[in-house]
Formats: C-alpha cells, sequence, structure tokens
C-alpha cells in the first residue's frame, strides 16, 4: 500500500468508504485537504512556509461520521490526531482549561507515538536483555563465601565438598560452572515458554504522584515548566519488589529496556516536527461557542474563547514543556449541528479561518442498512464476533437487517436523532436476551429473521413515550 499522503484524492475516499456510508462531500473535501499535504512537501522550502492549510467545518447532525471521517483521516496518514470539544475551554481570565492545551495535548499524543514506533523497532533487542536479567534472578551467580546460594534452593543442585579439602576460589569455579549449565539450560526452557508461570521478584518504579505534581497542576504546564522535570535529581525515582510470573517479568524488563535503548530527545525532536506538520486537531460542538447577538449570562464567554482558539488557527507558538510548538500548518477540522446557532454566527476572523464548509446528511433508511453490514468494522460484525466467543453461531437474514434500519431510521424521526449511534440502542434491545443466555444456550445456531426483530421491538417502538426511554 502507498504511504498515506502520496494516495490519490479518490484512494483516499474509497479508504474512508471502508468505515464510513454516504457524505462523499465530507470526504471529497478532506481527502483534497490531506493531498495538498502531499503538494505542500513536493514544493520549495520558502513556498511550504507561505501555504497552510484550509480549514474545514462539517455541518450535520450527531452520530453521522463527522468525527469518525477525521478519525480514519488521521489514522491512515499515521498523523498525530486529537478529539476536542470546543464548548469545554474557557476564555482567558475564567476558572477551566485554556485553548492552548489542545496543542500541549497534540504533542504528548505525538510524543507517545514516536515513542512506541522506535521501542517497536528495538524490541527484540529489548526482549533479548529483559531474558538475560530474568535468567540472572533465577541463576544469580555465587558470592565469595559459604552461604547457600540462590540457585541450590531452586534446583536442589548441591555441590559435594569437603571441608578444608577444597580452596574457597575452586569451590567458587564449581558453583560458577553449576550456574553456567543451569542458565543454559534456563535459556532453552525460556525460549520454549516452558518457565511462564514461574515466580521471580523484579524490582519496578513505584509511580506515586509527587509533592511536586500535586501542586503544580496545570498552572505550571501552562507557562512550559515541568516541576517533575526540573526536580527530577532531587527527588529520586522510588522502587518496589514486586513478585511476578516470568511471564509478567518478560514485559516489564522488556519495556525497562527498551526505555534505556530510544532515545527521548529525539523522540520528542520527532514528534514536534511530526505535530508541525502533520497534526491534524478535530474541534467538535463549535456551534456551541457561537456568539449570538442575544447572548447573555454564562454565554459572554463564548466570544472570548473564539478569539483564543483565533491565534491558534491562524498560526501562533504554543509553548510546552517540551519545547516551543508553531501551529501554522496543523489541519484543524470543526464540527458542529447548528440547530441553533449558524457558522456567520462565529466572529468573522474565525470564519475567515475555515473557509471550506461541508454539509453531512441525515442518515437514511437505506443507510443505516449499509451501516450494519458493509464497513469493515460493521456493527453487524462486531455482535456476530461477540456471541461467536461464547460459540454461539448468529446469522442475521436480509429481511431482518431492513427491519432494524427501519426501527432506527423511524425512531429518529420520532425522538431525537442520534444518527448511527440509534443502531446500537436498537441492536443491544434486540439481542439482550441472547447475549444474556449465550453461555446456555445447547443449540449453538440461531437465526435472526424479521418476525423475530418484530417480536422484540415493535410494541416499544408503537408506545412513543416508551421508545423515548428504551430506544
Amino acid at each position: 500500500m502507498k504511504d498515506g499522503l502520496d494516495l490519490t484524492p479518490r484512494e483516499i475516499v474509497t479508504h474512508l468508504n471502508k468505515y464510513i456510508i454516504g457524505q462523499t462531500d465530507a470526504k471529497k473535501a478532506v481527502a483534497v485537504a490531506l493531498r495538498n499535504r502531499y503538494r505542500r512537501k513536493k514544493l520549495s522550502k520558502e513556498l511550504q512556509e507561505e501555504i497552510v492549510p484550509k480549514n474545514i467545518i462539517m455541518i450535520g447532525p450527531t452520530g453521522v461520521g463527522k468525527t469518525e471521517i477525521a478519525r480514519r483521516l488521521a489514522k491512515l496518514v499515521d498523523a498525530p490526531f486529537i478529539k476536542v470539544e470546543a464548548s469545554k475551554f474557557t476564555e482567558v481570565g475564567y476558572v477551566g482549561r485554556d485553548v492552548e492545551s489542545i496543542i500541549r495535548d497534540l504533542v504528548e499524543t505525538a510524543i507517545r507515538m514516536a515513542r512506541n514506533e522506535k521501542i517497536e523497532k528495538v524490541q527484540e533487542q529489548a526482549l533479548k536483555q529483559a531474558e538475560v536479567r530474568i535468567i540472572e534472578k533465577l541463576a544469580p551467580y555465587p558470592k565469595k563465601d559459604r552461604t547457600k546460594n540462590p540457585w541450590d534452593v531452586l534446583f536442589g543442585d548441591k555441590i559435594q565438598s569437603t571441608r578444608g579439602s577444597t580452596s574457597e576460589d575452586d569451590l567458587t569455579k564449581q558453583r560458577e560452572k553449576k550456574v553456567e549449565e543451569k542458565r543454559e539450560i534456563l535459556k532453552e526452557k525460556l525460549r520454549r515458554q516452558e518457565l511462564e508461570d514461574e515466580y521471580l521478584e523484579v524490582e519496578v518504579q513505584e509511580r506515586t504522584p509527587s509533592v511536586m505534581e500535586i501542586f503544580s497542576g496545570t498552572g505550571m504546564e501552562e507557562m512550559g515548566i515541568n516541576l517533575q522535570d526540573v526536580l527530577g535529581g532531587i527527588l529520586p525515582q522510588k522502587t518496589k519488589k514486586r513478585r511476578v510470573t516470568v511471564r509478567e517479568a518478560r514485559k516489564i524488563l522488556a519495556q525497562e529496556e527498551a526505555d534505556k535503548l530510544i532515545d527521548m530527545d529525539e523522540v520528542v525532536s520527532l514528534a514536534i516536527q511530526k505535530v508541525e506538520e502533520d497534526g491534524i486537531v478535530f474541534l467538535d460542538e463549535i456551534d456551541k461557542i457561537a456568539f449570538r447577538e442575544d447572548s447573555r449570562g454564562p454565554d459572554v464567554s463564548r466570544g472570548g474563547v473564539q478569539r483564543d482558539i483565533l491565534p491558534i488557527v491562524e498560526g501562533s507558538t504554543v509553548v510546552t514543556k517540551h519545547g516551543p510548538v508553531k501551529t501554522d500548518h496543523i489541519l484543524f477540522i470543526a464540527s458542529g449541528a447548528f440547530h441553533v446557532a449558524k457558522p456567520s454566527d462565529l466572529i468573522p476572523e474565525l470564519q475567515g479561518r475555515f473557509p471550506i464548509r461541508v454539509e453531512l446528511n441525515s442518515l437514511t433508511k437505506e443507510d443505516f442498512e449499509q451501516i450494519l453490514t458493509e464497513p469493515k468494522n460493521s456493527l453487524i460484525k462486531q455482535y456476530k464476533a461477540l456471541l461467536e466467543a461464547d460459540g454461539l453461531e448468529v446469522n442475521f437474514q436480509s429481511e431482518a437487517i431492513k427491519e432494524i434500519a427501519q426501527i432506527a431510521h423511524l425512531v429518529n424521526s420520532q425522538t431525537e436523532d442520534i444518527g448511527a449511534r440509534r443502531l446500537y440502542t436498537v441492536l443491544e434491545k434486540l439481542l439482550q436476551d441472547i447475549f444474556f443466555e449465550s453461555p446456555e444456550i445447547k443449540e449453538k445456531k440461531i437465526e435472526i429473521d424479521a418476525f423475530y426483530v418484530r417480536k422484540k421491538l415493535s410494541g416499544i417502538v408503537e408506545n412513543k413515550d416508551l421508545s423515548r426511554y428504551i430506544l
């Protein structure tokens, strides 16, 4: 498969079609935005600085695929991605999260991605070193004294010697030879995974919040200061002993060894570069901070939040504990239902930074049918797989799927339209008894037809008051 950025817009849409039904206009918009990143990287450095992303506003009801489009897009190109709700932020001077924390969180996400990528490359070496440490714990070399050695207890071996007839050095050499033999046996057993359930003691770092972490809060982070790093030498890491199986010890020690093998300064540098060039921020519920003329009370801060978001979207430098981060080329995708407010209710400067507007349509009955069966992660596949874990094979007839789609669409039209999420409530109610009884059902094949669906759900659907609570 091609590198994500090297895909054509048509190929990007084809990929998104595997997971999201319909919404062609929105898919085209994000595909073009992604392709423009590839095009920009082909230009001279001077021109690259001038070309900024064309940010997007997605307009449509909940549950129609807005977040999923952005999430799948970021996953396609392995880009740092963060979803935030615009309504959770407050303007400077109010108690709450400031908008710059969006970029700080994005950097943390990128660091985690870069670190995992580096760890994957050294995983094999880390596992080898972890196994060496396990062997050292199971069969340590003897100390130069006459006390019994731990490996003697573990393997029940005794060295025959006569007091006074053999020197201390000779005894030590005999013990070391025995240990070497045992170590070779252990290596083979570890390779064959024959010691997975044996227990041993390992030292692990104790992760408890320090006094400085408790009192620093987010205030220090807002200034780009990490007190734990500053005072790390004064406050040494505590360790504690844990008795774990070899299986668990291998994971713990391999993680420690991998951390030693990677250069965190390089990881942070790569992460910041990835954020600046490929980062994607999904600003959900942006309609909730749209400022209207008749706003009163708590709404007065909404315009302030927009003004705080503006510098980040148009391009600024945010100070984080890992260093400054430029936001000029981060792609921002905003979304909102805009039932009450309109995109034009946003402050003009912010509107201008989101030049692309796409409207997502409410889902039809036919869309629901496709969502149930066609995507790679379709709901029917998920529920069938869950029941297969109990040895139960469930088959949904085509008429049953149509009936489920019809009921979901009907409930959405009669109550609140929550899009594809309605399918979860319908399917959970439909399959509740099967899920409850599946471990005890003797008949391991179940056929779900339209009659079964109507039998389970028609009474709830017909009673509108009841459906509001149940579905």
